[in-house]
């Protein structure tokens, strides 16, 4: 009989150890998930992922029927979005499939802000010259704003003093293929109708003298306004014009004769007996070409004589600055970029302005002697 209770207490036994609770799974830790987008493709996202005790990783682009699901062990995973929206983005850390971390996200998707897409010919101007040395240079090769760059925001005062119409936000500048991309939009900021972006080097990054080249692609059309400028350090202390401005090229859009989408301006402002006094010349577009389609450099060589303004090195302005009445011209000035929409010199946009519009910097370099 004993034998028997034997047997008989072993299901018994075995029936009770299956109810011995199961030890939690230890899940990953220090999950960290990133996206950007690829600068290479557009609409392209690359999504890298970290974590401790992970055995592999996935991440789910979109929702519905449409979602794209993707595992790897170690990443990084990458997507095309064929289509302007917001897509949410799910990124996992496994240990298997029914235990993990996540993280969610938001990709904006916005197809349009670049419908031109940034050339990939133009002029090009070299890393050294004779009797200079590059001093400071922003090849925007990054997918942030440098430290030496800060955004203006808003309206300013009377429409920076020019009665412009956009918004000025920091998200209209990206960055893609290299470039610094400042986005001129049609959209309701406020009261505002447009925004856009402009970027300064103030207190950061001022020079006096040297050569200055900058490589860009504008935009076009009625009302577009972008420039490539600087002003004087000593703005805030003794106000425009006193403070002096160089504006290395300006292009003021539209087909209006003198002015329009293939000519670009070189201009100097001062202060004279207490007057705003400026002068400047202008220069097309090669035949065949196009400011918009491929890259220019817009150069200016600035010393204690005189200001040289020129386009893929094509002399077409001087300015004498040996004159009492120039004095702004012998300090240091910051760098200033931007696209403005409307305002007293182009006008406001009509039916026939296209947004949104583009204005790709390739590099900013300075030489000095």
């Amino acid at each position: 009989m004993s034998l028997t209770r034997k047997l008989m207490l072993l299901p018994l036994l075995l029936l009770a150890s299956c109810e011995v609770e199961t030890p939690p799974v230890a899940l990953p830790t220090n999950f960290d998930a990133s996206w950007a987008f690829n600068p290479n493709t557009e609409g392209g996202v690359t999504v890298t992922t970290s974590a401790t005790g992970a055995n592999y990783f996935s991440v789910r682009f979109g929702t519905g029927n449409d979602a794209v699901y993707v595992e790897d062990p170690t990443g990084p995973f990458e997507h095309v979005f064929t289509a302007t929206g917001q897509y949410p983005l799910r990124m996992r850390a496994h240990v298997s499939f029914e235990h993990f971390v996540e993280r969610w996200d938001t990709v904006d998707v916005d197809l349009d802000a670049n419908p031109f897409l940034i050339p990939t010919t133009g002029y090009s101007s070299p890393l050294s010259y004779p009797g200079y040395t590059l001093v400071w240079q922003d090849e925007f090769n990054g997918s942030t704003l440098g430290q030496e760059w800060t955004h203006e925001v808003g309206n300013g005062t009377w429409g920076w003093g020019n009665n412009e119409l956009q918004y000025y936000k920091a998200a209209n500048t990206v960055f893609d293929k290299g470039c610094l991309v400042i986005n001129a939009k049609e959209e309701s900021t406020g009261s505002f109708n447009y925004t856009s972006s402009r970027l300064k080097t103030q207190g950061k990054k001022s020079f006096k003298y040297g050569r200055i080249d900058i490589r860009a692609a504008l935009p076009f059309g009625q009302g577009i306004w972008p420039a490539l400028w600087m002003l004087g350090e000593n703005i805030t202390s003794v106000g425009w014009p006193s403070c002096g401005e160089i504006d290395i090229m300006e292009m003021v859009g539209g087909s209006t004769p003198n002015q329009g989408d293939e000519r670009v301006h070189g201009t100097g402002h001062w202060s004279s007996n207490g007057n705003h006094a400026y002068t400047g010349g202008s220069i097309v577009v090669p035949s065949g070409s196009s400011y918009q389609n491929e890259f220019h450099v817009y150069s200016i060589i600035w010393d204690a004589s005189a200001i040289k303004w020129y386009r893929d090195d094509v002399l077409y302005y001087t300015l004498d600055i040996t004159g009492s009445d120039k004095t702004e011209f012998h300090e240091p000035m910051f760098f200033l970029m931007n696209v403005a929409v409307g305002g007293q010199w182009p006008g406001n946009p009509n039916a026939s302005t296209v947004f949104p519009q583009r204005m790709a910097v390739d590099y900013i370099r300075v030489f000095q002697p």
